[in-house]
C-alpha cells in the first residue's frame, strides 16, 4: 500500500486547508479543542454542519446520487484528518453516518426522499434507540414491546443511554413484535416521531458532569407502520448493517494522532512533556508506544475505507477496528491525563464545551480555571473514554464476533 499523497492528493488538502481556514471562527474551533468526548457542542455542530452542507461536503461517504461526495479514499482522509487537526467541531454521528446508510440500503423511496435531505440539513436529527436496561451488549435480548395495531405499531417500554435524546426529533429504534426460536427473530427497526405523545425523556448525569445520555420511556406511543425499515420482524438484519458503520466506518486514526502530537493549528507537544520527552526515558517510550499503535489503526483504516469506497461494507473488520480504536483512545486520555499532574485532578467541567449540559457546579471565586487549558480538559475526556470500550458493543462482544466470523471459531 502508498501511502505517499500524490499531486493532486496534496492540492486537495490545500483545498481542505484553505475551507478550514476560512470558515472556522474561533468559536468553532474552541467547540472542536474543548470536546470532552465524541459529541461536541450541539448549537455549534449544527452550525459546523450547515457550513459543510452548503459546500457539500456534510456527508462525503454517502452515495453521490444522495449528497455525498465523489472522493477517492485517500480524499476521505484526508478531510477527516484536516478537520482533527483544525480544531473543527464533530458532526453527530447518529444521522449522516449511522442511520442514512441503514436508509440508503433498506429504505423505501418515500424514506430516502423524506430523511435524507432533511438529514443533510439537520432539519431531522436523531438519536439511537438500542438499549434497554436489561440489554447492552447482548442487544438481541431487547424486550421493548411493539403491539400491532391497525396501520401502527404501539410502544410500551424503554431505552437507555440515548444520546442527545432530549436535542433528537427524531429516533431509530430496535423494538420487539413478536418471540422466534432465536432471540435475534422478531426484532423491527423503527424510525419514530419523538415529538408524539407518550415519550418522557429523564436525563443521566455522567461521571463528568454532563448530561448527555437519557433514560426515553414510551407509553403507548403510536409509530406508522410506514416508518418500518425493511421489514416487520427482520430489524435484526438492518442493525447489523448499520452496527458496521458505527462500528468501522469513520477514521478515529486521526484524532488519536492530533491528541499524541500536536495539530497543525498549535504544533508540538505541551511544555510538561517537551521537558519529559529530553529527561524521562519512561516517558519518551510510552509515547513511542502510542505513536507507533496510531500508525497500525491509521493503516487498518485506510483498508476500511478502501473496502468502503469500492461500495462494500466493513464486515468483521469493523470489530477489529472498534476494538483498536476505542482501546488506543482510551490509552491516550490516560496517558494525557497521568501528564496533567496534579492540576489535572481537578474538577473543572465549566471550561470545557461538552456535548451537553453542564450540572451542579458553582464557579470558583477568583478565575475559571488554573494551570493550562489542556490539564484541566484531560481528566473529563478520561472520565469519557471509559465508556468507549462499551458502547457501540462491548468490547468483549466484539472479540466473540471475530472469533465466530473472522476465524470460524
Amino acid at each position: 500500500m502508498d501511502l505517499a499523497f500524490t499531486a493532486e492528493e496534496e492540492a486537495f488538502r490545500d483545498e481542505v486547508r484553505a475551507f478550514l481556514d476560512e470558515h472556522l471562527t474561533d468559536d468553532l474551533r474552541a467547540a472542536g479543542d474543548l470536546a470532552t468526548s465524541v459529541y461536541s457542542d450541539h448549537e455549534a455542530s449544527l452550525q459546523w454542519q450547515a457550513i459543510l452542507h452548503e459546500r457539500g461536503w456534510a456527508a462525503p461517504a454517502w452515495p453521490v446520487e444522495h449528497g455525498g461526495c465523489d472522493w477517492t479514499v485517500a480524499q476521505h482522509y484526508i478531510f477527516a484528518r484536516e478537520s482533527v487537526l483544525a480544531g473543527a467541531p464533530f458532526l453527530s454521528p447518529m444521522g449522516i453516518r449511522m442511520v442514512a446508510h441503514a436508509i440508503i440500503r433498506f429504505g423505501t423511496d418515500d424514506q430516502k426522499t423524506f430523511f435524507l435531505p432533511r438529514i443533510l440539513d439537520a432539519s431531522v436529527f436523531f438519536c439511537q434507540g438500542y438499549s434497554e436496561p436489561e440489554s447492552g451488549s447482548d442487544l438481541a435480548s431487547l424486550s421493548m414491546r411493539a403491539e400491532s395495531d391497525g396501520h401502527d405499531l404501539v410502544l410500551t417500554g424503554s431505552k437507555i443511554w440515548t444520546t442527545h435524546a432530549r436535542e433528537a426529533n427524531w429516533m431509530f429504534a430496535l423494538v420487539r413484535t413478536s418471540k422466534g426460536e432465536r432471540k435475534q427473530q422478531g426484532i423491527t427497526f423503527l424510525l419514530l416521531d419523538m415529538t408524539v405523545p407518550g415519550i418522557e425523556i429523564q436525563p443521566l448525569v455522567m461521571a463528568s458532569g454532563e448530561e448527555v445520555q437519557n433514560v426515553v420511556f414510551f407509553d403507548r406511543v403510536r409509530v406508522p407502520k410506514a416508518n418500518v425499515l425493511g421489514k416487520i420482524d427482520e430489524g435484526w438484519t438492518v442493525a447489523k448493517y448499520l452496527l458496521e458503520f458505527e462500528r468501522g466506518g469513520g477514521a478515529a486514526a486521526p484524532g488519536c494522532r492530533s491528541r499524541s502530537t500536536g495539530s497543525r493549528r498549535r504544533p508540538g507537544c505541551p511544555r510538561p512533556w517537551r521537558r519529559a520527552l529530553a529527561e524521562d526515558d519512561d516517558f519518551r517510550r510510552g509515547l513511542a508506544e502510542l505513536r507507533a499503535r496510531v500508525d497500525v489503526l491509521e493503516v487498518l483504516e485506510h483498508r476500511s475505507l478502501a473496502v468502503l469506497a469500492a461500495g462494500g461494507n466493513p464486515g468483521p473488520a469493523a470489530s477489529m477496528l472498534k476494538i483498536l480504536g476505542t482501546e488506543l483512545s482510551q490509552a491516550i486520555t490516560e496517558f494525557i491525563h497521568k501528564s496533567a499532574g496534579p492540576r489535572g485532578r481537578v474538577y473543572q467541567p465549566h471550561v470545557t464545551r461538552p456535548g451537553g449540559p453542564v450540572v451542579e457546579y458553582l464557579p470558583p471565586p477568583g478565575g475559571a480555571h488554573s494551570g493550562e487549558l489542556w490539564q484541566a480538559v484531560a481528566p473529563l475526556r478520561y472520565f469519557n473514554d471509559r465508556a468507549g470500550s462499551i458502547y457501540a458493543g462491548s468490547n468483549e462482544i466484539q472479540r466473540n464476533i471475530l472469533a465466530k466470523a473472522a476465524l470460524g471459531l
